[in-house]
């Protein structure tokens, strides 16, 4: 289980919609000073790592989760880039559940300069055991992610 300060640093839970705020440091950037493309992935990870995280779910505690493990991998992926991200800016993580049930999640993103949508993402993430199988998704983790409760605050 996840201490309150843990969740201090990893954002909160909001209307069924997790938001998460990261700034875009001199390491994300190209040499104009924009975002590279390709950090827009860590950012996107970052947002449904701590998603997991305000849910309760641990994603290094997965694999002991049973004994047949449980492990979440991105299947797909689909970004639309909009607008760019520039160094020092703040950026929110947003990230809700479309559907969550059998052998998959599927996700929704989007990165935000605050009113100005930067990358919009679906992300399909597989759900597969230790052996790297597929399995479902336990019914107590699929109610989680569907039933995340309106106006719920992490």
């Amino acid at each position: 289980m996840s201490s309150p300060e843990t969740h201090k640093i990893a954002g909160e839970i909001i209307d069924g919609q997790h938001r998460l705020q990261q700034r875009v440091y001199y390491e994300d950037t190209d040499f104009s000073g924009l975002i590279y493309h390709a950090r827009y992935l860590h950012f996107l990870e970052r947002g449904r790592t701590d998603y997991l995280r305000c849910l309760g779910c641990e994603q290094s505690k997965l694999i002991g989760f049973d004994e047949e493990g449980l492990v979440f991998v991105v299947h797909r992926m689909e970004i639309d880039f909009k607008s760019p991200a520039r160094m020092d800016d703040v950026v929110t993580i947003l990230t809700r559940t479309e559907k969550a049930g059998g052998a998959k999640m599927v996700l929704s993103q989007e990165i935000r300069r605050g009113e100005t949508l930067l990358i919009q993402a679906k992300v399909i993430i597989a759900v597969i055991n230790r052996l790297g199988r597929p399995r479902r998704l336990p019914e107590g983790l699929a109610h989680s992610f569907n039933g995340v409760d309106e106006g719920q605050n992490t």
